[in-house]
């Protein structure tokens, strides 16, 4: 007997343009874009902008600008939920005429007054298909008379029941489902009908989103089976938490991940960090490149708890893919942070591109951000130099400092070749004469050099320098504390 091949699996990741594209929906996207890469099936981007009057093109472009900037690209789309309206319309007029659905008179007054009259007497109040009895002269009187009516979905007895592809076996008791309105007063298609309406005429297979979309689950599945359609697999992903464990909002980095790009991190790391939000491998790794995120994704993977945004371990992660970029893609990178920091020059592309591409390499191993490496490079770049107040104060306020410095520009200026190992010697060898720590020295040059008190190897920082840099610095700083003052040199 010939095996039955199972359909091409067909996601979509659907957002509303009434905003930037978020980290919340950016690890949705994420998770419908791998679990199509690992399957072989279709990423469709599907755009509802339905909700007209807080829609709007540049929320459209923002959105797939993310997607874009994270690498997540789709297989079908843009397409927009609008142009689709009228089969939206059509699929409730179905339904009406078989009975699935009928028409409300109610008025939103009159609802409202029901609903207080109900929380008055501790219920919980649904509609309570006052017009889905009307007698039949009743309802053509009012439909002849043009009384403004919007149509409800007739939610039948029973449960609804489905697997989740990440909480298991699910269901709902259908009698606290209230019969959703269809067509608005107005004739425009509600969320539910339009999203089961695209989803039917697009063929999609899995429905994979957040927790916060579990409760309108049921009701799709009961307008797929109203509609004649077999309902998708549902898939409902943890929600997204801050440290303190509530919902992810703005104060904990729930902004568009546009922000993050501005604040100096990778979307190579960012898509790895967002892919571990809910998932796991199955294996201890931590950096994983998409093409083994793409191979280890499944369902199997995805825990049902909260994930928690954790923006020092992204940081940390961010700090990881930098350690791994070489020099000339870093120097490409920073190049806006250094232009925006007045520390850009043609010569770094031209007669200085060698020196400055060993500058990143230097770098790079202490940097986390993008934007930090024109923080740590400015002592490089820039004759003027401030010193961290603590740092002065401890390693060049210190008793001997001022004469431990010029013994070391004296030794280093006879330093041939001016490299690491040559000057990490001479530095040793002062140290062994003056019968002091090799720390004695290297704390209070690094400050000379760099301005902190925290910088990388200080041998390596001499050497990148050179003679004439750090000569000159260690001079500045021997001044800085004969002179007994503080700030600049």
């Amino acid at each position: 007997m010939a095996k039955m091949s199972m359909p091409q699996p067909r996601v979509r990741f659907a957002p509303s343009p009434t905003g930037f594209l978020h980290v919340g929906g950016a690890r949705t996207a994420l998770f419908n874009w791998l679990y199509a890469r690992n399957t072989g099936g279709i990423f469709i981007l599907r755009i509802e902008d339905t909700d007209v009057a807080r829609s709007s093109e540049e929320m459209v472009r923002a959105i797939l600008d993310g997607l874009a900037w994270l690498g997540i690209t789709h297989d079908e789309g843009p397409l927009f939920q609008s142009s689709f309206r009228g089969q939206h319309v059509a699929k409730a007029r179905a339904m009406e005429k078989e009975g699935a659905a009928y028409r409300c008179f109610c008025t939103p007054e009159r609802l409202e007054q029901r609903r207080r009259a109900a929380e008055a007497r501790g219920d919980v109040w649904r509609y309570d298909r006052e017009c889905a009895a009307l007698p039949e002269p009743e309802f053509r009187r009012r439909l002849d008379a043009g009384e403004p009516s919007c149509l409800r979905f007739r939610v039948p007895e029973g449960r609804t029941v489905y697997d989740d592809l990440v909480h298991g076996p699910t269901s709902f008791n259908n009698a606290d489902i209230e019969d959703l309105v269809l067509l608005r007063t107005d004739g425009s298609p509600t969320y539910n009908l339009s999203c089961v309406s695209d989803d039917i005429d697009m063929r999609i297979t899995h429905v994979i989103r957040g927790d916060d979309h579990i409760s309108n689950t049921p009701k799709q599945i009961l307008l797929y089976r109203a509609l004649g359609a077999e309902p998708p697999r549902f898939g409902h992903l943890p929600l997204i938490l801050g440290p303190d464990k509530k919902r992810l909002s703005k104060r904990h980095g729930a902004v568009s991940v546009m922000e993050y790009s501005r604040a100096g991190y990778l979307p190579e790391a960012l898509f790895n960090f967002l892919a571990l939000l809910g998932w796991s491998p199955g294996n201890d790794r931590e950096i994983l490149t998409k093409a083994e995120m793409i191979e280890a994704f499944s369902f199997e993977g995805v825990g049902s708890r909260g994930a928690v945004f954790d923006t020092e371990k992204l940081t940390w992660m961010n700090g990881e893919y930098l350690k791994m970029k070489p020099a000339t893609e870093l120097a490409a990178l920073v190049r806006p942070s250094f232009e925006e920091a007045g520390l850009w020059s043609a010569g770094l592309e031209a007669q200085r591109r060698d020196w400055f591409l060993k500058l990143l390499e230097l770098l790079k191993d202490r940097c986390r951000l993008v934007t930090e490496f024109a923080r740590d490079a400015r002592p490089f770049l820039t004759e003027s130099l401030d010193y961290e107040p603590v740092a002065a104060a401890r390693h060049l306020g210190s008793p001997g400092a001022v004469g431990r410095l010029a013994a070391l520009r004296d030794a280093l200026a006879r330093v041939e070749p001016f490299d690491e190992a040559s000057c990490e010697s001479a530095l040793r060898e002062l140290a062994a004469r003056l019968g002091v720590k090799a720390g004695d020295l290297i704390h209070p040059a690094r400050v000379a050099l760099t301005g902190r008190m925290v910088s990388p190897g200080i041998f390596a920082v001499m050497a990148i320098m050179g003679r004439e840099g750090t000569l000159a610095r260690l001079n500045r700083a021997a001044r800085f504390i004969e002179e007994g003052s503080g700030g600049t040199p």
